[in-house]
């Protein structure tokens, strides 16, 4: 099958909105959590979150929105956006700009894009409502638009004139991690030559609040202290938005167009826990099994891997079940280093697995290993398991990045510098 590369990295997150300024906070330990106060303000409990600096959404009309000078839309266009699009976009153009596109490559039959996103929970409220009070006939259908859980895929195609394959996915924190491993197939098979993978969120107490309601988010007031991966004293997981959008190409013709090269995808897994709606596999098996579909896929072992990119979301139930998957798959192994950049960035959600995948990408092109952010005492499950407490400058060859979802979703992708 055809070798699959990374040629572009675009990025808008709580760490920063472009690739140099994330880089910087990874070497760094710069933290994107703030204390957000229209969300203190909803409720007496959940205060924090990855806010996204620059972009600002007031209202639902998007007149009253503001954003980066260098992005322009139409007034049309604004019209079906939601807040994510307007993320997408600016991260896609860094993304193009990155990996040297010109207009006919990005808008060519053999150029498609894999996106993720939960919607705008916000907007399909206000649509819902509008259905309902004002009547379906005196609802615009660019709001019906922007109330879709679709609407970022519908937004980015059209913007972007894309030709080539084009889906929306939803598999809830797995969302971006299947969006990549799908694409990746897709270039392997011959079917596109370059495909876009996105992973998007909007950061609105509507999308954060409903998980407040499950107990899942940390109730500190205090970034300093939220949210906290491995920590003995984690509470709970602070939500972020923003978007990462990887340019995934196959290897000949990066090659021949003379692109530069972030990493070699090579391969991934995936595999379900069968266990709960909500709560992991405690022993982390379905974890297990999605690593060693990566492996048998990439063709590497478990002594291959440098670096891994931990799910690890800072609740007590999800840490502990995926260390218990990587002491199950790297016992008696070379260990390798594992950190949660959660601790900086938040939890993206749809958009983790995206995000985590390029900070990969960024470890195994700039040779370092990001920190795991925030620990003041590793929980002793840890025993065992080689977490990175502050930034390694030993330049890993080989990283994974794990994803895992609600409903048992598990995804593990193997990233290898060139």
């Amino acid at each position: 099958m055809n070798r699959v590369v990374v040629t572009g990295l675009g990025f808008i997150s709580s760490i920063g909105n472009n690739r140099t300024a994330v880089l910087d906070s990874l070497r760094e330990g710069r933290s994107g959590i703030e204390f957000m106060p229209e969300l203190a303000a909803m409720n007496d409990r959940v205060k924090l979150a990855g806010t996204v600096k620059g972009f600002h959404f007031p209202t639902s009309d998007p007149l009253d929105w503001s954003f980066p000078n260098n992005l322009e839309f139409s007034r049309t266009q604004l019209r079906t956006m939601i807040p994510n699009a307007v993320y997408s976009v600016a991260a896609m153009e860094e993304a193009i700009s990155d990996a040297q596109l010109d207009p006919t490559l990005v808008s060519s039959p053999e150029t498609g894009l894999y996106c993720a996103s939960a919607g705008s929970a916000w907007l399909t409220h206000l649509a819902i409502e509008s259905v309902l009070t004002r009547g379906p006939a005196r609802t615009s259908a660019p709001t019906v638009v922007t109330g879709m859980p679709n609407s970022l895929h519908l937004n980015l195609t059209a913007r972007f004139a894309i030709k080539g394959a084009s889906v929306a996915f939803n598999s809830a924190c797995a969302s971006s991690s299947h969006a990549l491993g799908s694409a990746c197939d897709l270039i392997r098979l011959g079917r596109q030559k370059i495909m876009f993978v996105v992973g998007a969120e909007d950061c609105h107490p509507y999308n954060i609040l409903p998980f407040a309601s499950l107990r899942a988010l940390s109730s500190q007031s205090d970034p300093a202290l939220a949210p906290r991966p491995f920590d003995v004293s984690r509470d709970g997981f602070v939500i972020t938005g923003g978007s990462a959008v990887l340019v995934l190409e196959e290897a000949d013709h990066a090659a021949a167009r003379g692109a530069s090269i972030y990493a070699e995808v090579k391969g991934w897994g995936q595999a379900s826990d069968g266990y709960d709606v909500v709560a992991p596999d405690p022993t982390g098996n379905g974890l297990v099994r999605a690593m060693n579909h990566a492996f048998k896929d990439s063709h590497l072992s478990a002594s291959d891997i440098d670096y891994i990119n931990a799910h690890a979301t800072a609740t007590s139930a999800g840490d502990l079940a995926e260390l218990n998957a990587l002491k199950a798959v790297f016992n008696g192994n070379a260990q390798p280093k594992v950190s949660s950049t959660k601790a900086l960035t938040g939890h993206g959600l749809s958009l983790a697995g995206a995000l985590e995948a390029g900070i990969c990408c960024l470890a195994l092109k700039e040779g370092f290993m990001p920190a795991n952010g925030k620990v003041d005492q590793l929980d002793p499950a840890c025993e065992g398991v080689s977490i990175l407490t502050v930034r390694s400058d030993e330049a890993p060859r080989v990283a994974m990045s794990h994803s895992s979802g609600f409903g048992g979703a598990n995804v593990a992708l193997i990233f290898e510098a060139i």
